[in-house]
């Protein structure tokens, strides 16, 4: 059997499997030769989008594209162009760029892949999110922060079921941070796994040209409420993480009474007990805190600090894409429910004075029950697009 008719076979059955549980064409649901991360995304990806739709929606691509050149990723990718040329020529294929939203900032490609790219708007200013097109590794990678690779009708739009894609997250070494995808694509039947090693090479030489910044270790407390050092297997403990983003968002310090104030409200805890809290953080983090008053002395960077300068400097799409939800949404910390409620607002508040549809799909989709951001999600998408229908329904939704 050749590699073509393996391929054909696995086509048919994904398709099979596609038929049944989007499209809706048999009864019975059909055996799904599909892995539950592209399940769960078919199921997310039937609130917002039309199967048939026929291309991805578009920005301004001028705008898109000088927004993404302002920043360092393009630096990345201008370092590492000539070797994605040459991969791309050499194994028929198209290249892309998205920014941290899931928007295409750059792509190259040879003839063929290009005028295929074209017909469904896989080009600089196209939105490749799941909530814009629907389940495709671009929009895995960035959401999942690993390697994807989609093929065929593991897509949720058939028009792109004669594709199979590559994709791996540009991560920041200095931060941690997602700063975008690099996709590989070409037809089904020329996949291969060469082609995702290839994406990962590319990858690593994209990120490793990235302009270098001082030395910090990166901190995650949004969404997840686990907080951990990034580039390190130390997690934090609840206190810790909660000792920890309170310092970091002090950078001036805080008095022993005053940092159990922050902390501790008027539950009864006694000094020598954060005493002994902050000298445990101490230990995991080498050092890094001093006293009189406490603060960090080692260079950390929250993700809640990139989240404000994101919004300060005007980028709401990395400001969007880097809010991964409350801040240590389990603390019951005075201070830590203080800084969780200015950051929600804030973004929320960026986002209600948005016109960027994907910035505001993506909030609002985290928000489902929120009807003044579910209206304005109405408001900023095109007249006609097929989302608008679930938009309003969720605003009727939340008004009861």
């Amino acid at each position: 059997m050749t590699a073509r008719t393996d391929l054909a076979q696995r086509r048919r059955s994904v398709s099979r499997a596609w038929d049944s549980r989007v499209a809706h064409l048999h009864d019975a649901e059909a055996p799904a030769p599909v892995d539950d991360e592209v399940l769960a995304s078919w199921a997310r990806s039937s609130q917002w989008v039309n199967p048939d739709c026929q291309a991805a929606p578009v920005d301004d691509a001028d705008e898109a594209v000088r927004a993404w050149r302002a920043g360092a990723t393009a630096t990345g990718v201008a370092a590492a162009e000539d070797e994605v040329r040459q991969v791309v020529a050499d194994g028929d294929l198209i290249a892309a760029v998205t920014d941290a939203s899931g928007r295409i900032v750059w792509t190259c490609g040879s003839p063929v892949m290009r005028r295929a790219a074209e017909r469904v708007n896989f080009v600089a200013g196209g939105r490749w999110d799941e909530a814009s097109v629907g389940t495709n590794a671009l929009a895995l990678a960035l959401r999942n922060r690993r390697p994807s690779i989609v093929y065929s009708a593991e897509h949720f739009s058939r028009a792109v079921h004669g594709w199979v894609c590559y994709a791996v997250p540009l991560t920041d070494p200095a931060t941690g941070d997602v700063v975008g995808v690099l996709d590989l694509s070409t037809t089904w039947d020329r996949a291969h796994p060469l082609v995702m090693a290839a994406a990962r090479a590319l990858g690593r030489a994209v990120t490793a040209a990235l302009p270098q910044q001082p030395a910090s270790a990166a901190v995650r407390i949004l969404g997840d409420g686990e907080a951990r050092l990034a580039g390190s297997a130390v997690p934090l403990s609840p206190r810790q993480a909660e000792i920890l983003a309170l310092l970091a968002l002090h950078p001036e310090g805080l008095t022993l009474d005053r940092l159990h104030d922050r902390l501790y409200g008027d539950a009864p805890v006694t000094t020598s007990t954060l005493k002994a809290e902050v000298s445990h953080l101490r230990g995991l983090l080498g050092g890094g805190v001093g006293s009189r008053p406490y603060r960090l002395t080692a260079p950390i960077v929250t993700d809640v600090q990139r989240v404000l300068a994101a919004l300060e400097r005007g980028d709401l799409a990395t400001a969007v894409a880097a809010y991964g939800g409350p801040l240590l949404p389990a603390s019951e910390s005075p201070g830590v429910s203080e800084w969780r409620d200015y950051v929600e607002v804030a973004v929320r508040n960026a986002v209600l004075g948005s016109a960027d549809p994907a910035s505001v799909l993506r909030f609002a989709d985290r928000h489902p029950y929120d009807a003044q951001l579910q209206q304005h999600l109405v408001d900023v998408l095109p007249p006609g697009d097929p989302r608008q229908a679930l938009a309003r329904a969720r605003v009727a939704r939340a008004a009861d």
